[in-house]
């Protein structure tokens, strides 16, 4: 009999969530079902490409890969033509022009006050210089407005944007996704590439973007996640990650 299975890759684990490979199928373990119901309910809404949901058996989710690689990773240069990051700028503009879900994202005000803990424990615990948490927080303030909900994915990193050529083939890891400002989708995708921040705006339409909310967000991304990312394994502090985001904003 033949036992041969395909290598188990983990691509991600920590406390909240695993995600593994296995040849062309991707298992995502998630302790809190919640996030996984809402992952699965806003694939099945949004008009843009997605994975194909092969199973569901909580706490388990199984996803088919997606073809092409990632759009880039935080912290390395994106290899992706300029073509492919304005093509992801239209796709997301296709999202947030789509029927909004039922489910609402985090309020401003839940907004304001993690950034208010954040910022109160990076100063506390002196992980970084006062002027640097202090000004970037000054910059954070101008995202801090009332804004028109769009349909929006919550976690658009570089890295769950997969192209192949020029063309978008489909977008990962929507359990943030649900009512909530566009322009923060917009700093999640070009955190850290500011590069090619011109090129995503050129396919969303530079009408609907205002880049000084999006660098606001950029430094409000960044001053509430390193906490986060710290007590998961993570390194803030790698080269062209969040402190080096804060850092470039100044």
């Amino acid at each position: 009999m033949d036992t041969d299975v395909d290598e188990v890759e983990v691509v991600v684990a920590h406390q909240a969530r695993a995600t593994l490979r296995v040849g062309d199928v991707f298992l995502k373990v998630d302790g809190d079902q919640t996030y996984t119901d809402v992952e699965v309910e806003a694939m099945t809404l949004a008009p843009v490409p997605t994975p194909e949901i092969l199973w569901r058996r909580p706490p388990v989710l199984a996803l088919a890969a997606l073809p092409g690689a990632a759009l880039g990773r935080l912290g390395r240069p994106s290899t992706a033509s300029a073509a492919a990051w304005t093509a992801a700028g239209a796709t997301l503009r296709v999202l947030h022009d789509a029927p909004l879900p039922a489910w609402s994202g985090k309020s401003l005000d839940e907004k304001a006050a993690s950034l208010d803990v954040e910022c109160t424990w990076l100063l506390t615990n002196d992980v970084l210089p006062a002027d640097l948490v202090t000004r970037n927080r000054e910059l954070a303030g101008a995202a801090l407005r009332p804004w028109t909900p769009v349909f929006m994915h919550g976690d658009l990193q570089v890295a769950h944007v997969f192209v192949e050529g020029d063309e978008v083939t489909g977008i990962l890891d929507w359990s943030e996704a649900g009512q909530g400002d566009a322009m923060y989708d917009i700093s999640s995708l070009t955190l850290g590439h500011p590069e090619h921040l011109d090129d995503v705006v050129a396919g969303y339409g530079a009408d609907a973007v205002d880049l000084d909310v999006v660098r606001a967000w950029w430094s409000l991304r960044s001053l509430t996640a390193i906490r986060w990312l710290v007590e998961h394994g993570f390194d803030p502090a790698a080269p062209g990650c969040e402190i080096d985001v804060l850092r470039a904003q100044l």
